[in-house]
C-alpha cells in the first residue's frame, strides 16, 4: 500500500499504474460505500472555466459539494478577462480569497500546468486544448472497469476524431498503462501522423465493432479543426456512425461509450445512444464519483495529509 503525494492531476501520464488503480478503487468506495461526513469540510475548489461546459463543471461542482468543499464557480465571460487581466493573474487573485485548489479548463495546452505553477494549492486539468483530459479518462477506466472486470485483454476501439481529441489521447494514455489492447478508426483527415505505441489503426467502423470490445465514439471536434474535414456529416454518420443498420450486428457482450456531448446522427444514430449496449449516462454518473475521489487526493496532498492508495 503507498502513499498518495501529488497535488496535482494535469495528465494521466503523469500517473503510475498503481496510481490509476489507486483513484479507481477511492472512486469506487465512494460509489459503494458513499463518503461519510463530509471529509474535506471548510476547504473551497475554484471551477476557472474558459470554455463552456455542462458535464465537467457540473461534475467537478457536485464532486466538491459531497466531499464537503465550498465551491467558487468562474466564467471567463463574468471575470476580469474581458478587461485584460492574465490567467495567472485571475488565478493568484482568486488564491488570496482564501482557495484551496483549483480546477482549470481552457482551450489553451499547458494551461493547468503553467497555473500549477504558480498557485499553492491543488490543480485538476478539466481539459485544455487538444492535450489531455485526465479526469474523463479516470471515468471512462471506472466504467469499463466497471462492466469488464479488468483491464488485461480488454479490447478497446476509439472512433471518430482522433486528432483533434484530448479525450482521444488520455484515453489511450490510460488504458495502455493498465494493459487493454487499443485500436482507433476513423476519417484519415483526422488521424494523427503517429500513434502511441501499442495503438493499432483499423480500416473502419465494421472492422472495430468486430474487434473490440468497447466501441468507444468521439465527437467531431469542429471548433478546433479550422477548416472542414469531412464532406459532410450525413456522409461520416453513413461511414463512421454507428447507424440503425450497424445497430443489428452488435454483439451482446459489446458496449457503447461517449463522452458527450452526443450529436444525435453523426457519431450515434439517435436510438443508438439510448440502446442497452450505451453506457453514456453510466459515464457522466462516474464522473461524479472519479472527481470527488481526484479532488479528494489532490486537497489533501496539498495540505499535507497522508492518504494510502493500493
Amino acid at each position: 500500500m503507498g502513499k498518495w503525494k501529488k497535488k496535482h492531476l494535469i495528465d494521466v501520464t503523469d500517473l503510475s499504474e498503481d496510481e490509476l488503480s489507486g483513484v479507481l478503487d477511492l472512486a469506487a468506495e465512494f460509489k459503494e460505500k458513499g463518503f461519510g461526513r463530509e471529509p474535506l469540510k471548510g476547504m473551497t475548489v475554484a471551477n476557472m472555466f474558459y470554455e463552456a461546459s455542462t458535464r465537467t463543471a457540473n461534475s467537478f461542482a457536485q464532486a466538491a459539494r459531497n466531499i464537503g468543499c465550498a465551491t467558487l464557480n468562474f466564467s471567463k465571460g463574468s471575470s476580469s478577462v474581458s478587461k485584460g487581466e492574465t490567467l495567472g493573474d485571475t488565478a493568484r487573485v482568486i488564491e488570496a480569497m482564501g482557495v484551496d485548489g483549483f480546477v482549470i479548463r481552457h482551450s489553451a495546452p499547458g494551461a493547468a500546468k503553467l497555473i500549477s505553477a504558480i498557485v499553492e494549492g491543488a490543480v485538476a486539468n478539466g481539459g485544455d486544448g487538444r492535450h489531455a483530459h485526465p479526469t474523463q479518462c479516470l471515468l471512462d477506466l471506472m466504467t469499463m472497469r466497471g462492466n469488464n472486470g479488468g483491464f488485461k485483454g480488454l479490447k478497446v476501439a476509439i472512433i471518430g476524431d482522433i486528432l483533434h481529441s484530448r479525450v482521444a489521447r488520455s484515453l489511450m494514455a490510460g488504458l495502455g498503462k493498465l494493459g487493454a489492447e487499443v485500436a482507433v478508426a476513423g476519417p484519415s483527415t483526422m488521424m494523427p501522423g503517429t500513434l502511441p505505441d501499442g495503438v493499432m489503426r483499423l480500416g473502419g467502423i465494421e472492422e472495430a465493432m468486430g474487434w473490440a470490445k468497447v466501441l468507444y465514439f468521439l465527437r467531431i471536434q469542429l471548433e478546433r479543426q479550422g477548416r472542414p474535414l469531412i464532406a459532410s456529416l450525413r456522409e461520416y454518420h453513413e461511414t463512421y456512425g454507428l447507424t440503425a443498420e450497424r445497430m443489428g450486428s452488435l454483439k451482446r457482450e459489446q458496449l457503447i461509450m461517449h463522452p458527450g456531448p452526443v450529436n444525435r446522427g453523426v457519431e450515434l444514430a439517435a436510438r443508438s445512444a439510448d440502446c442497452g449496449a450505451a453506457r453514456i449516462l453510466e459515464q457522466v454518473a462516474n464522473g461524479v464519483y472519479v472527481r470527488m475521489a481526484v479532488l479528494y487526493l489532490l486537497l489533501s496532498a496539498a495540505k499535507g495529509r497522508e492518504v494510502s492508495i493500493g
